[in-house]
């Protein structure tokens, strides 16, 4: 039960490769993950390997140290992570640096493309993202994080939340305050975004308590009049909310292969089991209170999964800015249909899905996450209402 073999039809146009995430995997069982996720410690093995294989520079153009690949192969290379055993921690130890390349090759300064997507892809860099705070959440043109010019650069003050992985990050590329919209400007004016240390002694990293996905941490992250250079500033200052757009559509669709993954490994583990297990003299499988939510899970997944390709697709044509209704889609399609697979793979376990031992319960819960973060799922439809259905604007 270490990997899921149910495939959908788009698979075919990726096989070797999806072979070669699977055999990576392989080298790293459940039991692995269920340590990381016990003991909270980032599976640093896991992604030094993933790294080593070539796999995070997929996104990256040769010119830049990277391989030249697709958003369409990466997809498929998360998806086959997710459905390996190791969930949403895994995914999220190697995806987390890879959110920030869209946004960095469309406006960073070729001194930064050298200096930052080679070390991006050969897994020297960890880059996460500062956007979410305290009192701005979906809301993120609300943030309060202060970038106030001085000479050379630029003091931040200011705190980020539900930070992925800055406590294994090396930068963190922040969308800060620089200013204020102009009257009858938009609303997304007057951020910008800064690519600043993590460690140095005025930015505070504090680690969230949470109930799941233990082994990536989230984190606050405070910052007490940390100077920036302007060499750090990514893009065009107050334009970096709508610089940060070309990584949120791309983000959507990499969490969504993930999501994907996860339910065909939970899917595949309560098929196995449902075989395996007898009750009153025969397999549970036999029963059609085990086998139809099963096979809505299946099929959910699958058209999930068929949106997803269309996505892609459409992604590789016209870029990030371009799909949005596409991107919010499939990422409410792919999370809703994930949890519906851990779910069911929960009840098909029964009392044991509750034993660390069969790995249902840690997939269930990081499932659950995902219909929350990075947007939750009732913004989707509110967008969703606005832009593909032309209803008046309910937020």
């Amino acid at each position: 039960m270490n990997r899921s073999t149910i495939t959908f039809p788009s698979h075919a146009e990726q096989q070797d490769l999806r072979d070669a995430v699977r055999s990576l995997c392989s080298q790293f069982p459940l039991e692995y993950w269920d340590d990381c996720d016990s003991e909270s410690r980032f599976p640093e093995e896991f992604y030094q390997a993933f790294a080593q294989a070539g796999f995070l520079s997929v996104l990256i153009p040769e010119e830049y140290g990277g391989s030249g690949g697709t958003m369409t192969q990466m997809a498929a290379i998360l998806e086959e992570v997710a459905a390996g055993g190791g969930a949403l921690n895994a995914n999220s130890s190697v995806h987390i640096p890879l959110l920030t390349v869209p946004t960095l090759l469309k406006f960073g300064t070729e001194e930064q493309k050298k200096d930052l997507l080679s070390k991006i892809a050969n897994g020297e860099l960890y880059v996460t993202f500062g956007v979410t705070e305290p009192d701005a959440g979906t809301d993120t043109t609300s943030i309060s994080t202060r970038a106030t010019k001085v000479d050379g650069g630029w003091k931040v003050n200011g705190q980020k939340v539900w930070n992925s992985g800055a406590l294994r990050g090396d930068k963190v590329l922040t969308l800060v305050r620089t200013g204020t919209p102009e009257p009858g400007g938009k609303k997304g004016e007057g951020l910008t975004l800064l690519l600043i240390d993590l460690k140095q002694d005025d930015v505070e990293i504090r680690p969230i308590r949470k109930i799941g996905r233990h082994a990536v941490a989230s984190c606050e992250v405070v910052f007490t009049d940390v100077f920036v250079p302007d060499s750090d500033v990514v893009g065009s200052v107050g334009q970096g909310f709508y610089h940060l757009l070309y990584s949120l559509n791309g983000e959507r669709l990499l969490l969504s292969a993930g999501a994907i993954g996860i339910g065909r490994w939970a899917v595949q583990a309560a098929v196995e089991y449902g075989k395996e297990r007898v009750v009153f003299g025969h397999q549970i499988g036999r029963h059609q209170s085990v086998q139809h939510p099963l096979s809505k899970a299946y099929l959910e997944l699958l058209a999930a999964s068929e949106v997803l390709s269309r996505a892609l697709a459409e992604y590789e044509e016209k870029g990030g800015r371009a799909i949005g209704t596409l991107a919010n889609g499939v990422k409410y399609l792919a999370t809703e249909a994930e949890f519906a697979a851990t779910d069911a793979a929960m009840q098909t376990f029964g009392g044991y899905s509750f034993a660390r031992e069969y790995h249902v319960g840690r997939h269930w819960i990081e499932s659950r996450l995902q219909r929350i973060a990075p947007i939750n799922n009732q913004m989707v439809l509110n967008s969703i209402a606005e832009t593909a259905l032309g209803l008046p604007r309910s937020y």
